[in-house]
């Protein structure tokens, strides 16, 4: 036998269906939830700055320069709590004038010790200003991202700048003082700018006879006589 469907589940199940009927283009587009979205995740910030922002007053400090006491001037890089291996990496940057170093020969022996770690002026990127007691000797960089944790990495920077100033402060001079500074890594630098400082003896850079093409150079003595006595 049929079962009879009375009324009242006829008139439950029309009102079911209105629900599933086409809305004729009435609701908002996928578009424009996600503009909603952005509008309810731009107004919390606001809400964060405008309530909690100025809570953080209470843990405001003066900014103080670095003296000689505290020569070293870390660098971190973070991305916003976000993992990246670029977070591990420390960069350690101190003026030579400021290490404890007990006297000219040693910070020169100091310098040829950093090689190209070692720069006349300091580090765009390092905060510190080119004062006349700083840059007196020029400055020293040193980074590492070899280990996993900053920690150890910083620790290995520390490690390495104490071992270049126990061997600056060593004995045995002599060797040290007749050696130049090498500073090759500080022309290449200028040479890959590109912004005019390598021509001419610009940027402290002197002419020498690898400047000139060698078609302008004599290859033989008879050409640097003719060159010099006036022609007949």
């Amino acid at each position: 036998m049929r079962k009879k469907i009375s009324k009242a589940s006829k008139a439950d199940d029309e009102e079911i269906l209105q629900h599933f009927q086409p809305d004729g283009g009435l609701d908002v587009p996928v578009a424009g939830y996600l503009l909603h979205r952005q509008q309810r995740q731009t107004l919390y910030y606001m809400r964060l700055i405008e309530h909690e922002i100025p809570k953080l007053v209470a843990f405001r400090k003066p900014f103080v320069p670095p003296t000689a006491a505290t020569p070293l001037v870390i660098r971190s890089v973070e991305f916003a709590g976000e993992q990246h291996p670029l977070t591990a990496k420390r960069s350690v940057v101190v003026p030579v004038a400021h290490l404890p170093l007990r006297n000219e020969v040693a910070f020169h022996r100091a310098k040829l010790l950093a090689g190209v770690r070692w720069m006349p002026e300091p580090p765009r990127d390092s905060g510190i200003s080119t004062d006349e007691d700083a840059a007196k000797h020029g400055f020293i960089k040193i980074a590492c991202e070899d280990f996993p944790r900053a920690n150890m990495n910083l620790k290995w920077i520390s490690d390495t700048l104490d071992k270049l100033v126990l061997e600056a402060n060593a004995e045995g001079e002599a060797p040290y003082q007749r050696l130049p500074l090498d500073t090759r890594h500080l022309d290449s630098k200028v040479r890959k700018s590109k912004k005019g400082d390598h021509v001419r003896g610009r940027g402290g850079l002197r002419p020498s006879l690898k400047d000139f093409p060698t078609e302008w150079l004599p290859k033989r003595q008879e050409d640097v006589i003719s060159s010099i006595l006036p022609s007949q």
